[in-house]
């Protein structure tokens, strides 16, 4: 089956499971209870994905605190709330500090990532599943000198064994049946921006030695596995409506050729992601899935407006090779972005009407 309706991850949390959660984490909630009220929000995540009528649909994150919550509740190692917090904007001036994890110890295997939460998706869902994972250059930003190295000396040694740690969990959902793995890396974002890439230059790095190790680390993670459909999703960041990167895919349109990655599920949703010229970068084996429905505010896109930017786009890159999606998650954090459940399903289903409008039916 090909894959043209897509969507990123994460949905926006039912208000009786971020209270679940917190009542947990007070201790107020047994663990099997708080279980059966995941199990409830998981089985909506799916009814309302396939009553949209996506061709592939996720578990919505929604057994995680965030869009990694899998690695760091999953390995031993991380001080949850303990690194380095980065700033998040809006068009309006409006910003939110985001507290990061850091890695405070050796990294330990504790559990898989993403078993639990691929093993009663794909019992439950009557169309194709994806798991995504966070991208090992991501974690990077999970290492801060001062509080890390008494576990790991240099980052480049925390890195591997993430990497390694990763391609383990990778291993596992593959023996498990999973088909379509996703990994999320909006890091790249940071070295697509002007601003941003020259920040690094002044903290003494190269942002381009950067990307080209970033693939490296993403194409290790990857491995043999001929039967699953890799995809990379790049965006500029998305916590609460807010974003911290703006840019187009110029700069790193090598990652299309030099990834192994199949898939490419960009943002494309405003006038921060640029044009689709970087597109013609993409090899003739790869496909595009274009994030052309914003998750950020409530506005209503239409099938025409998503029509005509889907054949703009097909000037760079054939139709045949192009799907559609969101432009990110709906909730990269539990908080959500400041849309509402209805907004949610709306876009949802605008994106699955634009894929059989352009495509037909799968």
């Amino acid at each position: 089956m090909t894959i043209r309706s897509d969507v990123v991850g994460s949905l926006l949390r039912p208000a009786y499971l971020v209270d679940a959660r917190e009542a947990l984490d007070a201790g107020r909630l047994a663990a099997a209870e708080f279980k059966r009220v995941e199990d409830r929000a998981v089985d909506e995540a799916i009814r309302l994905q396939e009553a949209a009528g996506l061709d592939v649909v996720t578990d919505g994150e929604l057994r995680r605190y965030a869009f990694f919550g899998h690695l760091i509740d999953a390995l031993d190692g991380f001080d949850k709330f303990g690194g380095w917090a980065i700033p998040f904007r809006d068009e309006q001036g409006g910003e939110l500090v985001f507290k990061r994890p850091v890695v405070v110890d050796t990294l330990r295997w504790r559990r898989s990532m993403c078993a639990e939460e691929f093993v009663y998706l794909r019992a439950r869902a009557t169309k194709p599943v994806k798991v995504t994972l966070i991208s090992t250059q991501q974690a990077a930003a999970y290492y801060d000198p001062p509080k890390s190295a008494g576990a790991y000396p240099t980052r480049d040694a925390y890195l591997a064994d993430v990497v390694d740690l990763t391609r383990r969990e990778v291993a596992e959902l593959v023996r498990l049946g999973c088909t379509y793995v996703q990994i999320d890396a909006p890091q790249y974002a940071a070295l697509l921006d002007p601003a941003l890439r020259e920040g690094y230059r002044q903290r003494g790095s190269d942002p381009d030695r950067l990307i080209d190790a970033c693939i490296e680390m993403d194409n290790a993670v990857i491995g043999e596995h001929p039967a699953v459909t890799f995809a990379l999703h790049i965006c500029r960041g998305n916590n609460r409506s807010m974003f911290y990167a703006r840019g187009g895919y110029e700069p790193i349109a090598r990652v299309f050729a030099r990834s192994r990655f199949r898939r490419f599920l960009l943002e494309y949703d405003d006038e921060r992601s640029g044009g689709f010229e970087p597109l013609r970068a993409v090899p003739e084996d790869r496909e595009v899935v274009l994030g052309l429905v914003t998750t950020k505010k409530p506005r209503a896109e239409s099938v025409d407006e998503l029509t005509r930017r889907i054949e703009e786009a097909a000037k760079h890159v054939p139709l045949a090779r192009l799907a559609l999606s969101p432009q990110c998650g709906f909730a990269s954090t539990l908080e959500g972005n400041r849309i509402g459940p209805e907004d949610q399903a709306r876009k949802l289903r605008v994106v699955a009407e634009t894929a059989r409008a352009v495509w037909g039916a799968s």
